[in-house]
């Protein structure tokens, strides 16, 4: 490696690492974006930059963003990190560990390749095109990538990826001007352009911008963000993603079920989605509403409607330092999720991987905690709130039953994606 190689062993190097991870981590990461600077000197020569993006954790505002609610995230700590350099022309490439080929993109073609959907080079050639129609300066890059959002996790490691692309071409060929909003929005438009996969912006969101977010979508093209300061661990809590196993392959249609009967019932309000709604006015309508979508309909647009306020409630409670009635109402949302939301059980009565997973983890924590489904549900993960002291219990019961490696601890990450200098 070349002797001018910024190798991440410098104080002021570390000092940037602890601040992102933690102290703690601070050697291990060091470790880490050494042998990234090692290889990308070795296979492409040059200086390499380094760049990293979070993934996120929803903490409230379960299936909210796309009727236009409200929801509560936060970027953690679990990465993708990258070691760059600049290329002539507008080709990328873009090793990853895990993978034996690079993905290899021509930008010079922008538009959405029908082949690629669903790949990684989609969402590269989308975060582009983002880029390019943003009125922003792309260009060609070399990379290695290591990504420590673990697979299946729920922490969004596709959002994750569009915001460092975003952030590599930002750092690269814009002098680092585009703002977090815009990486989010950008990313956004690549998942559901070139990708194929309708979502919603909080993702991205929560990666390009960091910290605990309370993010109000009520105009989505403008969301309101709000920081919210907090620290679990400092108020006795681990904080968890448990992988329950499953799979998401047959679940589009229940998926695509919930936003659906949410405006079939704001339909009957002459309403687009259900924001703005008034919950007596959704009571006083119940025989229209069950007519017109049905009654699961009904119960999901009640799920919307108290989660949607009650964002705002576990929002307060972590300003004001109260992580016991911040925890009871995890437990209102886990409760809410499963009983009106019903994105718990799958149709296929023989695996149920999620319900299981959560009926164990209410049996363990008992009142000391609290637990609900993550994410979209069905399959996937939950999240748990689990006593310091009962963590490592915590893993290994869950593991007895679920398999080594099913839970992952996960800390808050205050800085969003961008360039480690």
């Amino acid at each position: 490696m070349d002797s001018n190689t910024p190798v991440p062993g410098t104080k002021g190097f570390q000092k940037r690492l602890s601040e992102l991870y933690g102290k703690a981590e601070s050697a291990a990461q060091a470790r880490r974006y050494r042998d990234l600077a090692e290889r990308a000197a070795q296979a492409f020569g040059g200086l390499p930059r380094f760049f990293s993006a979070p993934g996120r954790t929803e903490l409230g505002g379960n299936h909210t963003d796309h009727n236009r609610g409200r929801v509560l995230c936060a970027a953690v700590t679990l990465d993708i990190a990258a070691a760059v350099v600049p290329a002539d022309g507008l080709e990328v490439e873009l090793w990853s560990d895990g993978w034996e080929r690079p993905f290899r993109i021509d930008l010079s073609r922008l538009d959405p390749v029908e082949s690629e959907a669903g790949s990684t080079e989609a969402l590269i050639r989308g975060v582009a095109e983002g880029f390019a129609k943003s009125g922003y300066r792309i260009g060609g890059f070399k990379g290695i990538l290591n990504s420590r959002v673990p697979p299946g996790s729920g922490l969004s490691s596709s959002a994750a990826l569009e915001v460092l692309i975003g952030s590599v071409l930002s750092g690269l060929y814009n002098d680092g001007s585009v703002r977090p909003e815009e990486l989010a929005k950008i990313g956004q438009g690549a998942e559901n352009r070139h990708f194929g996969k309708p979502c919603g912006l909080m993702d991205q969101t929560a990666s390009a911008a960091g910290g605990v977010l309370l993010i109000d979508f009520e105009n989505p093209l403008s969301p309101r963000i709000r920081r919210i300061k907090a620290d679990f661990e400092k108020e006795g809590c681990a904080l968890a993603v448990v992988a329950a196993g499953g799979s998401h392959a047959d679940l589009t249609e229940d998926y695509a079920a919930i936003p659906k009967e949410m405006r079939e019932a704001a339909s009957v309000f002459g309403k687009e989605t259900l924001r703005g709604l008034e919950i007596g006015q959704l009571y006083r309508k119940i025989p229209e509403v069950r007519a017109a979508a049905g009654d699961r309909a009904v119960l999901r647009s009640l799920h919307f409607l108290e989660e949607n306020e009650r964002v705002l409630s576990m929002a307060k409670a972590l300003e004001d330092g109260r992580m016991k009635r911040f925890l009871k109402l995890v437990g209102r949302s886990g409760s809410s999720s499963w009983r009106y939301l019903q994105n718990v059980l799958p149709r296929d009565p023989r695996n149920q991987d999620l319900a299981l997973a959560l009926a164990l983890t209410e049996s363990f924590l008992g009142k000391r905690g609290a637990c609900r489904v993550h994410g979209g549900g069905f399959a996937g993960t939950l999240q748990a709130f689990v006593p310091l002291d009962g963590f490592k219990d915590y893993r290994a019961f869950m593991e007895s039953v679920l398999g080594p490696g099913c839970v992952t601890r996960i800390r808050i990450r205050e800085e969003g994606a961008g360039e480690i200098r």
